[in-house]
């Protein structure tokens, strides 16, 4: 079949490649010039394990091009994906819908025959809606059907994830469009991926419910760990005793710094501002919102404690700034909020990560970025783990003893038994768990 993906951000470039990985022919437009001529020249904009290698595959096998101009490629697609941003819009929080509508509107005109239009971004209940309007009220003439194809995408896994899903959701009740969807991801059919068709309003919800879901649980690990530390229990195992049971599962139940990234944030957002909209309040997410946002600077003040209460003339180490490992993603990342702080306490703030510093340098105040854990330790009062990246998991202790002004180590992602680094004469401050002392 011929695609056609409409942006070649995150969400449109990883399923672009994957898509023509299936045999398909894809072509990625985008309106940015300077992105276009990258990708072209074999520059990948975004860091996603395994991504430049199926995208060069894939262009040398003629499956894949790029392109700044939309009409050429749509006029001869099947299928077209929306996959623009839809941020957070400033003042109200409600998904900012401008791109979407600006891209259906193109694509209409671009359209000859009957052509399948996807919203692959995550958009609001009644966005499909809207689309269809537009459609139907300013070019009535063509032959269009809209569907909702929410994306699952995990950043550092979107590969496994899109070749190997769960579920894919569509939301359409057009027989024509159920049967170009299912040859779409036909090639998935070895792999037995659940093909869920409903009705496009309950597809859009299914995808804002679950990123919602996930984000209350990651927020109620965070809050049993604030309480585990108060009552002398550790919070990993009570993860563990709690997610045995496969009622809960273990998934998203490990405590740390809260969540960030570019779905939870601004997705639980915009949930909650439709939930107003239509008078039906979503409680549950409005204070999980409110706790992710409290404690990310909650960590700022742990790391502060840590340091007996004030770091002001203090040198202190971060590792890890994105928001998550294996990928250069800062968006709402926790170490903003916790650099931000520890800077106001007066702080000196050195920072290593392995893929996010270039994209932090325009987010961050005035720190400094060093080559490796080692080098940013040299005199630190402390180190503060907030990205649990694997080359993180196996530091030599011995050698950062040697070279920290003050032994001190913050774990806000648990990573290290707490008996391992005390033996190497450290203070060791984690989540959830009993602090280790010098």
């Amino acid at each position: 079949m011929r695609i056609v993906m409409i942006g070649s951000g995150y969400v449109g470039l990883v399923s672009g490649a994957c898509f023509a990985d299936f045999g398909h022919h894809v072509t990625c437009v985008d309106k940015s010039e300077a992105k276009i001529t990258a990708l072209e020249a074999g520059e990948v904009p975004i860091f996603e394990p395994g991504l430049d290698a199926i995208i060069q595959q894939n262009r040398e096998a003629g499956r894949l091009d790029f392109s700044k101009n939309l009409a050429p490629s749509v006029g001869e697609a099947d299928v077209v994906f929306i996959a623009v941003g839809t941020p957070s819009r400033r003042g109200d929080g409600h998904a900012d819908l401008t791109y979407v509508y600006a891209a259906a509107r193109e694509i209409a005109a671009a359209v000859k025959g009957f052509t399948v239009v996807v919203t692959k971004s995550t958009v609001p209940v009644g966005t499909g809606d809207e689309i269809e309007r537009i459609f139907r009220e300013e070019f009535p003439e063509k032959d269009i059907a809209v569907v909702s194809n929410p994306e699952f995408l995990r950043e550092g896994a979107a590969i496994t994830d899109f070749k190997r899903p769960d579920r894919i959701v569509i939301g359409t009740e057009d027989a024509r469009a159920i049967e170009v969807m299912r040859e779409v991801y036909r090639p998935l059919y070895l792999n037995e991926a659940p093909l869920y068709f409903c009705e496009r309003r309950t597809s859009e919800l299914i995808k804002y419910a679950a990123n919602a879901f996930l984000a209350m649980k990651i927020t109620f690990i965070n809050e049993i760990a604030d309480l585990s530390e108060k009552i002398g229990a550790d919070v990993q195992k009570v993860a563990k005793g709690i997610g045995m049971d496969k009622r809960i599962g273990d998934k998203f139940l490990h405590a740390g710094p809260g969540y960030g990234g570019s779905c939870f944030p601004k997705d639980t957002l915009a949930l909650v501002k439709t939930a107003q909209d239509f008078d039906s309040p979503v409680r549950l997410i409005e204070t999980t919102v409110a706790i992710n946002d409290n404690r990310k600077r909650a960590m700022g003040r742990k790391v502060i404690a840590a340091c007996d209460g004030d770091v002001r003339g203090k040198k202190i180490a971060v590792l890890g700034l994105t928001f998550k490992p294996n990928t250069d993603d800062m968006r709402d990342a926790p170490s903003i909020t916790i650099v931000q702080a520890l800077l106001d306490g007066g702080a000196t703030v050195h920072a290593y990560d392995p893929e996010g510093m270039e994209a932090a340098k325009d987010i961050l105040g005035p720190i400094t970025y060093g080559k490796d854990p080692y080098e940013i330790a040299v005199d630190a009062d402390a180190i503060v783990i907030v990205t649990e990246w694997e080359e993180f998991r196996a530091l030599d202790l011995k050698r950062l003893k040697t070279v920290m002004k003050d032994p001190v180590i913050v774990d806000l992602r648990n990573i290290y038994p707490a008996s391992e680094v005390a033996k190497h004469g450290f203070g060791y401050f984690a989540i959830g768990r009993k602090p280790e002392r010098r």
